[in-house]
């Protein structure tokens, strides 16, 4: 037979022109899809954390944070729990090692940048009194820490090859280990020649740091004790509660009805100087509730406790 290209196109355009196939749309060429990057070193950070479970099934959190411009690895940290004081911890440790950044990005986390549910987070407050801007990326879009979410896979890979590391500081020193790695011997595919990180960190001027600015002194909140409940455990001043069958959690002696389609369901708990704000796991206030007189031992929403009743049917 000779040449059957011709005849397979030809078929190919008839069976698009009867609907029997449709045609693929073209795709973009990759040059076609420019991520934006910032000019300089120093010029953003990204923070993230991940979760990560240790040797016998124990939970933890790992914080990354790289330079958006050349992709480095400027700091990470292995936590208990994902808190406002091990956030503030890994920027810390970059700061001390290459300076204070112009911007922070995160995401909208109660531990990294609650700012638009109204609330001033620790370390928010901590990296702008250094003057760095905290940034964040819009809600329910993580693509805007796409970097951040591509660097957490490619610890995960490297992770998955080494032993199950049975503690904090044992998975610290195989995270570093990945680090260096990551900075100095492999080349990024996101670079331009396919450098290091650590190459296009050094190819550029950093960015000028910000001027420190103080800011205007917030009144102390309430003192935040330990919440008396084996459910909760206190995490820089949020309280991760488990809410009870009957839809309340107890704080400080006191039992709030926070919603009963949330039982069984965790959920961080803010105190404030007047009451608590109660948070989901994605960060949407659930309800607030205001400190009860003293001897008042149950703060309900208005609501009947416990399941609604069933509707009965109408009579005929």
């Amino acid at each position: 037979m000779g040449d059957t290209g011709p005849l397979y196109r030809r078929l190919a355009r008839i069976f698009r022109q009867t609907g029997v196939a449709r045609a693929e749309p073209r795709k973009k060429p990759r040059a076609a899809y420019r991520r934006f990057v910032y000019p300089a070193p120093n010029a953003c950070w990204q923070l993230d954390a991940t979760e990560y479970i240790l040797a016998g099934g124990r939970r933890c959190v790992i914080f990354q944070l790289i330079d958006d411009h050349s992709r480095y690895a400027v700091a990470s940290h292995a936590a208990v729990g994902e808190t406002s004081r091990d956030a503030i911890r890994v920027v810390r440790k970059a700061i001390k090692r290459h300076g204070v950044p112009q911007r922070l990005l995160s995401d909208n986390g109660v531990a990294l940048n609650p700012s638009r549910r109204g609330i001033v987070g620790q370390l928010v407050e901590y990296v702008s009194r250094l003057g760095v801007e905290p940034i964040t990326g819009k809600p329910y879009k993580p693509t805007t820490q796409g970097k951040n979410e591509r660097f957490h896979q490619t610890l995960f890979r490297y992770l998955d090859k080494q032993p199950i590391a049975g503690g904090l500081r044992e998975l610290q020193a195989q995270i570093d280990r990945f680090d260096h790695i990551y900075n100095t011997e492999r080349g990024h595919q996101a670079l331009p020649g396919r450098i290091t990180p650590l190459q296009a960190w050094e190819a550029t001027p950093k960015a000028t740091p910000p001027r420190p600015r103080s800011l205007p002194t917030r009144k102390p909140n309430a003192p935040l004790p330990p919440a008396p409940s084996p459910n909760g455990r206190v995490l820089d001043g949020i309280r991760v509660a488990t809410v009870h069958p009957n839809g309340s959690i107890k704080v400080r002696g006191c039992i709030f009805n926070i919603s009963y389609p949330m039982r069984g369901q965790d959920v961080f708990v803010l105190y404030e100087a007047a009451g608590i704000m109660v948070f989901d796991e994605r960060g949407t206030l659930i309800v607030e509730h205001l400190w009860p007189p003293p001897g008042i031992r149950y703060v309900g929403n208005g609501q009947p406790r416990g399941p609604k009743p069933k509707e009965l049917p109408p009579m005929s």
